[in-house]
C-alpha cells in the first residue's frame, strides 16, 4: 500500500534537493548560478520546509518545482545520514546568497521583502559589500503582479526575495513564469539579518549546528512553534520516512 500522502509530497521535493560535496562544487554552482540563460528558482529546503510541505500540498509542488533546491540546516542532514546519504555542505541562505551577491558584482539586483527600514538598509549594505547595482526596491507585502511588473521593468539579472515561506516561493513561480534571464532566490530572513533587524549567531554557535537555539531564544514568540512544536515532529517524520523508504527499495 502507499504510504500517507505526505511522504509522497516529501520525495518530490528530496528527489530534486542537490547536493554540494565541497568547496569546489560550491564555486561550479555559483559560476552556473552567474550566467543563466532562463529565469532560475533557487531555494533552500530545512525542516520547516517540509514540515510545511507535508500539511501543505500547494506549497510542497511549488517548491519542488524550483530550478534548483539546496540542503539548509542540521535537520536535513539527519534526514539525508537516515537515507543513507552524503548531506554534503550546508548551504543555508544566510551563509550562500551573499556568496551568490558577490558573484553578480556589477550586475543589476532587485530586492524585494521585509519591511523599511530594513529592506534599505540592507541594500545599501549589498551594495557597499557586495558591489551590485540595486535597481528595484519593494516591501514583501505587495499582490503578485506588482513583483511581476516590477521585474519586467527593470530586468534584474538576480532577485533576492526576503518574505518567508510559503509567500515566497509563490512569488517566485510566478516570476519564473514570465521574466528574462535571472536568477530568484528564496531568502527567507536574508534581508532582515543583512538589514540588522535580525542578528547572527556567534559562529561558534553555527558550527555546533545551534543557529536555530539562538533565534528560538531572540524570538520565542515568533518561533516557539516552529522550532519548539516543529522540530520533534521533523524528527518523528524523519524516522518514519526513512522506515518507509526502506522498504520501499526492500530492504527494511
Amino acid at each position: 500500500m502507499p504510504g500517507p500522502e505526505w511522504q509522497a509530497r516529501w520525495r518530490r521535493v528530496l528527489d530534486k534537493l542537490m547536493v554540494v560535496h565541497d568547496l569546489a562544487d560550491e564555486q561550479r554552482l555559483l559560476q552556473t548560478l552567474a550566467q543563466p540563460e532562463r529565469p532560475l528558482v533557487l531555494a533552500f529546503v530545512n525542516a520547516h520546509a517540509l514540515n510545511m510541505a507535508a500539511t501543505d500540498m500547494g506549497f510542497a509542488e511549488t517548491l519542488a518545482a524550483a530550478d534548483l533546491l539546496l540542503r539548509d540546516g542540521s535537520g536535513m542532514a539527519i534526514l539525508q545520514r537516515r537515507l543513507g546519504q552524503a548531506p554534503g555542505l550546508n548551504l543555508n541562505g544566510t551563509d550562500f546568497i551573499p556568496r551568490l551577491l558577490t558573484a553578480f558584482n556589477g550586475r543589476p539586483v532587485a530586492f524585494w521583502g521585509t519591511r523599511e527600514p530594513y529592506l534599505g538598509q540592507a541594500m545599501q549594505r549589498c551594495v557597499a559589500e557586495f558591489g551590485v547595482r540595486s535597481v528595484s526596491l519593494q516591501e514583501g507585502f505587495s499582490e503578485v503582479a506588482t513583483y511581476v511588473e516590477l521585474a519586467r521593468a527593470h530586468q534584474p539579472a538576480l532577485i533576492v526575495l526576503g518574505m518567508g515561506m510559503p509567500r515566497q516561493e509563490t512569488v517566485a513561480a510566478a516570476l519564473a513564469a514570465s521574466a528574462g534571464p535571472c536568477v530568484i532566490v528564496c531568502g527567507g530572513a536574508i534581508l532582515d539579518f543583512l538589514g540588522g533587524k535580525v542578528t547572527r549567531a556567534p559562529r561558534w554557535v553555527r558550527r555546533f549546528g545551534c543557529e536555530w537555539l539562538y533565534r528560538l531564544l531572540r524570538e520565542p514568540k515568533r518561533l516557539f512553534t516552529r522550532y519548539v512544536l516543529g522540530n520533534p515532529l521533523f524528527l518523528w517524520r524523519v524516522l518514519d520516512y526513512a522506515r518507509a523508504e526502506a522498504k520501499r527499495a526492500g530492504t527494511g
